[in-house]
């Protein structure tokens, strides 16, 4: 098969172009970008993670604890875990879109420039 893709570039780029937008200002950006929104979010996402787990082990009664009919706390923070987890994706979805993909594409699009 053969791929005619837009997006592929037609020439090879030069490792010397790499190097000099891993260096670059709009490179820094975009890695400050990425960084500023996933490391923190990760970090909320693993305490509200070990907060479930921890609870589960030390805080019986509490997890136990029955909410309506045989609804307990701990089915409710279980569910709670799927729920974030969809958030999560979804808000870094959001981020992605807005913040982090258009400064990869023109770092994308000044590479294959280069190549051309």
């Amino acid at each position: 098969m053969h791929d005619s893709s837009p997006d592929v570039p037609t020439g090879e780029i030069p490792a010397e172009d790499f190097h000099r937008v891993q260096q670059s200002p709009e490179f820094a950006h975009l890695k400050r970008t990425f960084r500023s929104f996933a490391f923190p979010m990760t970090a909320v996402f693993l305490l509200w993670y070990f907060a479930y787990v921890l609870g589960s082990i030390f805080a019986k009664d509490l997890m136990m604890t029955r909410v309506a009919g045989n609804l307990t706390v701990g089915i409710l923070f279980g569910l709670g875990q799927f729920v974030s987890t969809f958030l999560i994706t979804w808000l870094y979805i959001r981020h992605s879109v807005k913040n982090v993909d258009p400064l990869a594409r023109a770092l994308r699009e000044d590479l294959e420039a280069s190549a051309r």
